[in-house]
């Protein structure tokens, strides 16, 4: 640790620092000190009540999808020759989507196109804090041409005239249109915040973009203050050591400053980095002893085999790559998609492995943050997290300009197969939702929850969105919200079926979903949007256990027998 980092610490310490306990649900000695134990099932671990029969959450976190561009003209596809077909059941509802009007004289200066598979790679649009609010123009959603759209970008990708505008439907997106029929979605589902990738990470986890206390000041609005941090001097975190917030709001993708990626594969120095004060909702699990995890492509090094820790090479962290459906080599990992990074108390900075299969998700080393492949391990052991968060690789985790409807379909659809296959799938919901719109249109405007008036802020005019100065949360500025619609999917045995909510709801309402149903309606506190993100309880039925399940092809997205 350097000098510099040091003493900023004893500041941040004498200004009132918040050390936490680990809780009462730090594993036993036994537990704590086991050796390697491959696949065998963990029969140990104590088991946290619950307020309904979920006992192992799975959140699916995708990137940069409004709900219009992927489900706007559900449950009616196209179904031209060639492509995978999507018929709707009878009795399908229909959702707040796109037809009439909006489909043949829409607002914009463009109507919406459909894309079909043949266009999966497309360019990625402008989805920053500002283009955003401009774009939805006062909540009249007309000008997503003039502030998002981008039609200029290199092959594999392809461009089309007004591109921002268009859209899928069941004949590409088909298994998420499967699982909607199937289990539930909601058509009432936003960002917490406008803006990009980094920002809905961390609402998804911690309900609050405000806090940051360290970047330049064109990556947090109201400060400027430099972290210290460098490739070679990062920090080993303590447990349970809670940061104090800053004064600064996250709006940007700046990479977090407790990752050795943010320096190594991208480059940055520390002045470009975040860290985020305050707690996250692993702070929180970790005091009331849930097991949780989040499981990332590429967080370890390509070669690396859960439970062998020779095949840890710290050297090659960071350097794995996935072709996408286009033949493009995609580097793995995303510091910026990763937002327990951003937290002294939660990081893994070094991406240390887990000490054992046995420890996965539980405290030790790697500090709950993981490869994907941890997850298989803990999975196939018996030993699934109560929470876990799961972030495909680049290639396959759907944002334009790198990765498609198409790759993003095969990450998912093989992923629930093997859930559906597991003892632990009578107990489990999957959510499927997204970090941010990457600017796709949507027509529909959520409620503003949160206003806010900065430099950065368009929604209402220059410099506003709103003019109420009795904000939520007085004083943390750059958060207005709600964002854009997004989509939200439970796939569950316990999920109503072929049912659409029309309740509102946000990212952080996943957040507040962990703390009623394992930590007893705990709150995170600090500003945070877990007190009034809207609830996803209304896509489940915990009356009745039917026992569903839905297999798919991983290529087509279409129903397979099992």
């Amino acid at each position: 640790m350097s000098t510099r980092r040091t003493s900023r610490l004893m500041m941040l310490a004498g200004a009132g620092v918040t050390i936490l306990g680990l809780g009462a649900g730090t594993l036993s000695a036994s537990a704590a000190g086991a050796s390697d134990r491959g696949s065998e099932p963990i029969t140990h671990v104590t088991r946290v009540a619950t307020a309904t029969p979920i006992k192992h959450l799975v959140v699916i976190f995708g990137e940069n999808v409004s709900f219009d561009h992927y489900f706007g003209t559900y449950p009616v596809a196209a179904n031209p020759t060639g492509e995978p077909a999507f018929h709707a059941a009878a009795g399908t509802p229909s959702v707040n989507g796109l037809s009439g009007a909006l489909l043949a004289n829409n607002p914009n200066l463009a109507n919406p196109s459909r894309l079909g598979p043949a266009m999966a790679l497309t360019c990625d649009e402008g989805h920053g804090y500002t283009q955003e609010q401009k774009a939805a123009d006062h909540g009249l959603m007309d000008k997503f041409v003039q502030y998002t759209n981008n039609e200029s970008c290199s092959p594999p990708d392809r461009s089309a005239p007004n591109l921002v505008m268009d859209y899928y439907d069941g004949n590409t997106v088909t298994a998420l249109w499967n699982y909607a029929q199937r289990f539930a979605m909601s058509d009432n589902s936003y960002g917490t915040t406008y803006g990009p990738s980094s920002p809905g990470a961390v609402n998804v986890t911690a309900g609050n973009t405000y806090g940051a206390i360290c970047g330049p000041s064109s990556a947090v609005y109201g400060t400027s203050v430099c972290s210290g941090l460098g490739a070679t001097n990062l920090p080993k975190p303590t447990p349970g050591t809670v940061q104090a917030q800053g004064s600064g709001t996250m709006y940007s993708d700046a990479d977090p400053a407790y990752d050795l990626c943010s320096y190594t594969q991208d480059g940055k120095s520390a002045a470009s980095t975040i860290e985020m004060g305050g707690q996250n909702i692993g702070d929180l699990l970790d005091q009331g002893g849930v097991s949780w995890g989040w499981f990332q492509g590429g967080f370890s090094n390509p070669g690396y085999v859960p439970g062998q820790a020779s095949s840890f090479n710290q050297s090659a962290v960071c350097t794995g790559a996935t072709n996408n459906v286009g033949g493009a080599s995609i580097s793995d990992y995303n510091p910026h998609h990763e937002p327990f990074q951003y937290y002294l108390s939660t990081a893994n900075p070094q991406h240390l492995p887990p000490t054992s299969v046995a420890m996965i998700g539980h405290q030790d080393q790697a500090n709950h943050q993981y490869d994907l492949k941890d997850f298989w391990a803990a999975a196939d052991s018996s030993n699934l997290p109560a929470v876990s968060y799961l972030k495909a690789p680049n290639a396959q985790d759907g944002h334009a300009g790198y990765s498609d409807p198409l790759d993003e379909q095969k990450f998912i659809v093989n992923t629930i197969n093997r859930l559906q296959k597991l003892p632990s799938w009578n107990s489990t919901a999957v959510v499927i939702n997204y970090d941010d719109s990457d600017g796709w249109y949507d027509h529909q405007m959520g409620p503003i929850l949160n206003q806010s008036q900065t430099p950065l802020d368009a929604l209402t005019g220059s410099g506003t969105c709103g003019t109420s100065t009795a904000k939520v949360f007085e004083g943390q500025q750059a958060r207005c919200g709600f964002g854009p619609r997004l989509p939200m999917l439970v796939i569950s045995p316990w999920a109503k079926a072929n049912y659409v909510d029309s309740s509102l709801s946000s990212q952080t309402s996943i957040v507040s979903f962990i703390e009623d149903n394992w930590l007893k309606g705990a709150r995170i506190s600090g500003g945070s949007a877990d007190a009034w993100a809207g609830s996803i309880t209304n896509m489940f039925d915990f009356s009745h256990a039917n026992g569903r399940r839905l297999f798919l092809n991983p290529v087509t997205g279409e129903r397979v027998e099992h």
